[in-house]
């Protein structure tokens, strides 16, 4: 078993979003990505098979996809889709989110 405390280990950077990397496994990654108001996660894709999850734990903002299509986040939303569809995240306020990519990448 392994604990990690989020909100202990990963704050935030005005410089840039801040990235901690929870657990890496043959079966799953989880990362812990901090952003600061306006802060983003560009829309992207990965040329793989898996899916992904982005779990809003703190904040607002919108989750972002294909040719500007955008869903509204806040804590408690989770956004879940196959890793080769584009996908981004645009922060309202400071947000703490929780991605989850299985198989690991």
């Amino acid at each position: 078993m392994k604990k990690i405390n989020l909100y202990a280990e990963s704050g935030f950077d005005d410089k840039g979003l801040k990235r901690l990397l929870v657990n890496d496994s043959p079966y799953f990654k989880i990362l812990n990505f901090n952003f600061r108001a306006g802060q983003e996660l560009p829309v992207h894709a990965h040329n793989l098979d898996g899916q992904i999850s982005l779990a809003v734990l703190e904040g607002r903002g919108e989750f972002l996809g294909a040719d500007g299509t955008t869903l509204m986040a806040e804590a408690g939303d989770v956004l879940v889709c196959d890793i080769s569809k584009p996908y981004g995240l645009k922060a309202h306020t400071d947000l703490r989110l929780l991605v989850t990519i299985a198989p690991p990448i």
